[in-house]
C-alpha cells in the first residue's frame, strides 16, 4: 500500500471524528466480533465507528496517512475472512449509517450502506410501498451485498439489485493523503460513470468506501419542476402476500433413483423457464438437499399470492420436481402478507459457528454423473459425520438475464442456476475434517472443468458475494482458471481499469478484491 508523507494535511477538523474503538477499550468485544464465521479471529488495532459521510472520508484519510492497511464492514456477514484479516489494523465499520429516505433532488431512493436489507425493506415499503430485490437474509449489510450485485427472491420478476442501482457515493483516496466523496451514477454523460459500474458486480472493498447507494429503476418517470416525481413509481412494488409451499421427503424414503429424478426435475424445469417474461420466472424455488440424518429433502416454492394462477403455477412446478421421484412429499403450504414474510430471520440467525460455504453458477442443471456425485457424499457413512452439511439448488434467471453481461459488472447473466456448499460446525479440532469434505465435494462436481465452474467450459463462475477465498489461494485452486475468470469473466479488465483509476495505491484490498493492471495473481497482503 502507498504511504503517503506524514505530513499530509489534517482531515477535516470541522468533522466531529469517528469513534475510535481500540483493544483496551470495553467496546472492542462487542466490535470485533461482528463477522459471522468464528473461523476467523479477527485483531485490529482499532476499530473506527462511523456515523457520517465525513466521518467515513476522515476515518479513511487517518488510516492512509498512518499507512495503516484499512477494511470496511458493514453487516458483517463475509464468508471468507476479506474483513478479519490478521493483517488489517483498522477496521471501518459503517453499521451506525443506516438511514433510508427519499432524495429529491436526485428522485432517488437513499440507502446508507451500513443499513441491513430488512431495514432497507421495511423502511421502502412502509413509506412508499416500493422495494429493491434483494437477499433473503434481512439482517446482511446493504453495503457488500449490493457492490456485489445484489439478488434474491424477486430477481427472476425484478433483476437484480444493481438492475435498479441508479448512484453511488463513495469515499476514494487520493495521492495527496487525502480523500474525497465522489458521487457517480449510471448517466451516460456522468464523468464518473465507471465508479457506479464497478459497484455493479465488482464486489465491496476493491474501490472505496461507499457511503450510500442511490436507487431508481431505470425508464421510470422522474418528473419535473412543475410535475415532481412520484417515489412510488420510480422501484418495483412487491407482492401484496407471498403463498409459499414447502415439499419434503424423508431421506429413508429416497433411494439414488430417487434423488437423481429429483434433483434432474429440478434443473430440467428451471432451464426450461429461465427467459426473462417465462411465466415460470415469476417463482423463486430452491432445493435443500441436507446430508442424510441433518433433516428432509426439501423444495420451497413462492409467488406473488395476489396472481390468479398462483396455485396453477406452484403445483404445478411441485408436480413436475416430483415427477418419477416415486415417494410422495409432504407438503405445506403459508399465505403471509410481503413484509412479514420478507423479514423471517435466517435460520442461523443469532448463531455464531465455524462455516465454510462454496458456490456456482449453472448454465444448466447437474448432468447424471455430478447428481450420482452429490449423492454419495450426502449418504457416505464411512467416514463423514455432519447433519449440518448441506448443498443447495437456488433459482437464477427470468429477468436477471435480461441486461447484457457488460451492462453491469455482473457478467452472470446467463446462468439459470446457483448452487453452493454449506458446511457448518462448532470445533475448532473439526476443521480439516469438515474442510475437506466440502473442498472434496465441490471439486470432483466440476472434475471435468479442473475442479471449479469454469465459464468457457460450460459452467457459469461463481459468485463474489459467497466469498470463496479457496479460489484465489494456489494451492487449492489447481484448475489453471484464474480467480477472477470465475468472479467477473470478460468484465475484469474494465474493472481493473476502474481500480487503477480511482485506488492507485490499492488501499482497498483483500484476497478477493480487484487487482491493479499487472498484479492479476498477487496474493493480497
Amino acid at each position: 500500500m502507498t504511504r503517503y508523507p506524514q505530513s499530509s494535511p489534517a482531515p477535516h477538523p470541522s468533522v466531529r471524528p469517528p469513534a475510535v474503538v481500540e483493544r483496551h477499550d470495553p467496546r472492542y468485544a462487542d466490535l470485533v466480533g461482528r463477522g459471522i464465521n468464528a473461523r476467523f479471529r479477527p485483531a485490529p488495532d482499532t476499530i473506527q465507528v462511523v456515523a457520517s459521510a465525513g466521518q467515513a472520508l476522515r476515518a479513511v484519510e487517518d488510516s492512509v496517512r498512518d499507512g495503516r492497511r484499512l477494511a470496511v464492514r458493514s453487516g458483517g456477514h463475509c464468508f471468507e475472512s476479506l474483513v478479519d484479516d490478521p493483517a488489517v489494523a483498522t477496521v471501518i465499520d459503517v453499521s451506525e449509517m443506516r438511514s433510508v429516505s427519499y432524495d429529491e433532488e436526485l428522485n432517488a431512493f437513499s440507502v446508507d450502506s451500513g443499513a441491513t436489507l430488512g431495514t432497507m425493506y421495511r423502511s421502502l415499503y412502509l413509506g412508499w410501498g416500493v422495494t429493491v430485490p434483494a437477499g433473503r437474509c434481512p439482517d446482511v449489510g446493504v453495503g457488500g451485498h449490493v457492490a456485489g450485485g445484489g439478488g434474491g427472491a424477486l430477481s427472476r420478476r425484478y433483476g437484480l439489485s444493481v438492475d435498479h442501482l441508479y448512484g453511488i457515493e463513495v469515499v476514494v483516496p487520493a495521492s495527496t493523503g487525502r480523500a474525497r466523496l465522489v458521487r457517480a451514477t449510471r448517466e451516460p454523460s456522468d464523468p464518473h460513470r465507471d465508479l457506479w459500474w464497478a459497484h455493479t458486480g465488482g464486489g465491496g472493498g476493491s474501490f472505496g468506501l461507499v457511503t450510500r447507494y442511490l436507487f431508481r429503476s431505470p425508464d421510470t418517470d422522474t418528473g419535473s419542476r412543475s410535475r415532481p416525481a412520484d417515489p412510488g413509481r420510480l422501484l418495483p412494488r412487491p407482492p401484496a402476500a407471498v403463498l409459499r409451499k414447502t415439499a419434503r421427503w424423508d431421506w429413508q424414503d429416497v433411494d439414488e433413483a430417487a434423488f437423481l429424478a429429483l434433483v434432474r426435475n429440478f434443473g430440467t424445469w428451471h432451464e426450461q423457464h429461465a427467459a426473462p417474461g417465462d411465466p415460470g420466472a415469476r417463482l423463486d424455488n430452491s432445493l435443500a438437499l441436507p446430508r442424510a440424518g441433518g433433516g428432509p429433502l426439501t423444495l420451497e416454492t413462492a409467488v406473488d399470492a395476489t396472481r390468479p394462477d398462483a396455485e396453477e403455477l406452484t403445483d404445478g412446478f411441485i408436480a413436475e420436481v416430483s415427477r418419477n421421484v416415486g415417494v410422495r412429499p409432504v407438503v405445506s403450504v403459508t399465505t403471509l402478507p410481503w413484509l412479514t414474510a420478507t423479514l423471517v430471520p435466517d435460520e442461523f440467525a443469532g448463531v455464531k459457528g465455524r462455516f465454510k460455504s462454496k458456490a456456482a453458477f449453472l448454465r444448466t442443471g447437474w448432468t447424471e454423473q455430478q447428481a450420482r456425485l452429490v449423492h454419495r457424499r450426502l449418504t457416505d457413512v464411512s467416514g463423514y459425520h455432519n447433519p449440518a452439511a448441506t448443498v443447495y439448488l437456488l433459482s437464477h434467471g427470468g429477468e436477471v438475464n435480461r441486461a447484457g453481461p457488460a451492462d453491469t459488472a455482473t457478467a452472470h447473466r446467463d446462468a439459470v442456476l446457483k448452487t453452493y456448499w454449506s458446511v457448518f460446525w462448532f470445533d475448532e479440532g473439526e476443521d480439516a475434517l469438515h474442510l475437506e469434505w466440502v473442498r472434496a465435494s465441490y471439486g470432483e462436481v466440476f472434475g471435468d472443468a479442473g475442479g471449479v465452474p469454469d465459464p468457457d467450459r460450460g459452467y457459469g463462475g461463481a459468485f463474489v458475494n459467497y466469498a470463496d477465498a479457496d479460489l484465489a489461494d494456489p494451492v487449492l485452486n489447481t484448475s489453471g482458471v484464474p480467480w477472477h475468470r470465475l468472479y467477473f469473466r470478460d468484465n475484469y479488465a474494465p474493472l481493473q481499469r476502474v481500480k487503477e483509476r480511482w485506488d492507485p495505491g490499492n488501499v482497498f484490498r483483500h484476497a478477493l478484491s480487484v487487482r491493479l493492471p499487472g498484479d492479476d495473481d498477487t496474493v493480497i497482503s
